[in-house]
């Protein structure tokens, strides 16, 4: 009968997971070492960020800067989007060449950016190449992940609210009411101030699927609440600038107003709804 050496026959299969062990240690040394740290710029061979850097926290207004190749641009600037990880785009703005950007060199390049409240703790901000022409093969972005200082430790548990897009799947229609809104559902962090947390999740604007339904928003990135108040049944709420920013036409005023005004209306608290913007209230969103 053959006696059989228990440590012999081991000894490969010992060879086997050290070398197995090491090698994944190696690996995982390497992916380390390349992988960028917390605060390095973000970058690559077209364009370098120098601010916000790698999971920098930012606030609203954004102040972006870098340097990028000339073909990065288009008539000297090119887009830079904040988007959050809902994937709601609360801020979109071009960032401006500091230079002559008809050259291959780089340029720099700098953008302010005030973005709507985040509803998510984390999010990115997009630098996109201009890209004109549409094609496909012509894309580029560099993306830099960021956290946003306002949506750190805010409360997990969540509640339901409804905010009011506008309905345009009849915009083709003689006698279209462009005040037309349908109500779609939000998940927010469960505060009191549900009416603030309503309007701030409607200023974050529609979801892609609503906006295939033929739901958008006609309020711009950056729209920010200064002030709400509620008394006596009648909501006054007070906006920056940006609710008026490239706001013309009776047919988006009346969008925007809507908007607003049916957002706020959800509560039975509100009735009447005065808007307006750093305090003016009589000609504010004019046609």
């Amino acid at each position: 009968m053959a006696i059989f050496d228990y440590n012999e026959i081991m000894k490969p299969i010992y060879l086997v997971v050290l070398i197995t062990v090491l090698v994944a240690g190696a690996a995982g040394a390497i992916y380390t070492a390349q992988k960028p740290a917390v605060g390095e710029v973000v970058k690559n061979d077209l364009i370098a960020v120098d601010n916000p850097r790698l999971n920098q926290a930012i606030e609203s207004p954004l102040f972006a800067k870098g340097q990028a190749r000339g073909n990065w641009y288009f008539e000297a600037s090119f887009p830079v989007k904040v988007i959050d990880d809902n994937n709601f785009i609360l801020g979109i703005m071009p960032a401006q060449a500091l230079g002559d950007w008809m050259t291959t060199d780089f340029v720099p390049f700098s953008v302010t950016m005030p973005f709507s409240v985040p509803s998510t703790p984390n999010g990115k901000v997009v630098f996109q190449k201009d890209n004109p022409s549409g094609l496909p093969e012509n894309d580029a972005e560099l993306v830099v992940p960021v956290s946003f200082k306002e949506m750190i430790g805010v409360s997990a548990e969540l509640m339901t609210v409804k905010v009011y897009l506008n309905d345009s799947r009849y915009v083709n229609e003689p006698y279209f009411d462009c005040a037309r809104t349908i109500s779609v559902e939000r998940q927010v962090p469960k505060t009191a101030g549900v009416a603030r947390a309503s309007i701030e999740a409607l200023l974050r604007g529609a979801t892609q699927d609503e906006i295939n339904q033929g739901f958008v928003s006609s309020i711009g990135n950056g729209v920010r609440i200064q002030k709400l108040t509620i008394e006596d049944g009648t909501a006054k709420i007070d906006f920056n600038d940006w609710l008026e920013y490239q706001v013309g036409g009776s047919c988006r005023v009346a969008a925007v107003r809507a908007q607003i005004i049916d957002t706020l209306k959800q509560f039975p608290t509100v009735q009447n709804v005065i808007i307006s913007v750093n305090d003016r209230t009589e000609d504010i969103l004019q046609p």
